[in-house]
């Protein structure tokens, strides 16, 4: 759903009030894609945890194992939360996602992967190596409507045709 016109220009962000600019496109997406896991995926996971940590222990490989248990319950804690809801908003001045903000000038390029109805996403890279790539679904909005909105701000990846193997894996597995 694209939203015109009624979007916030300020967001609060670490107690001070940031100027984000006029809204051009809005819509709402999910934190991460909630996924529908069946009593097979847990016992499958588990068969495959509980296996790992037998073969750590034999190979007295214990880091490892550490790895394998802090895995497990990660895994274990995300089930138990529902993702909310995050509204995104392109605006004159960047990206507003929730409650963060990216100023266009800290953004190297962005690029859409829309292979429907399974895939779309937009990909926001950054100038910066130690801000990784962020993916956003984008729901139901047009993505014509995403890209020349964003045209006139920042570079597009036309190379990036495929969503990434983070994307790809999270989805398939889904973890």
């Amino acid at each position: 759903m694209s939203k015109q016109q009624e979007q916030p220009e300020y967001i609060e962000q670490d107690d001070d009030v940031i100027d984000v600019g006029n809204a051009i496109v809005s819509w709402e997406t999910w934190e991460y894609p909630p996924h529908e896991r069946s009593r097979q995926w847990y016992i499958i996971v588990s068969v495959i945890g509980i296996a790992l940590l037998v073969f750590t222990i034999i190979t007295a490989n214990y880091l490892f194992a550490l790895i394998i248990l802090m895995t497990g319950i990660i895994v274990l804690i995300n089930a138990m939360r529902h993702p909310d809801r995050l509204e995104v908003h392109i605006t004159d001045s960047g990206i507003v996602l929730g409650d963060a903000f990216y100023e266009y000038k800290a953004i190297k390029e962005f690029a859409l992967v829309y292979e429907p109805p399974i895939v779309k996403t937009l990909y926001i890279d950054f100038n910066s190596v130690l801000r990784p790539m962020i993916s956003i679904p984008l729901e139901d909005i047009d993505p014509n409507l995403v890209r020349e909105s964003l045209l006139p701000y920042v570079f597009e990846n036309l190379d990036r045709e495929d969503e990434t193997l983070t994307d790809m894996l999270r989805r398939l597995y889904k973890i």
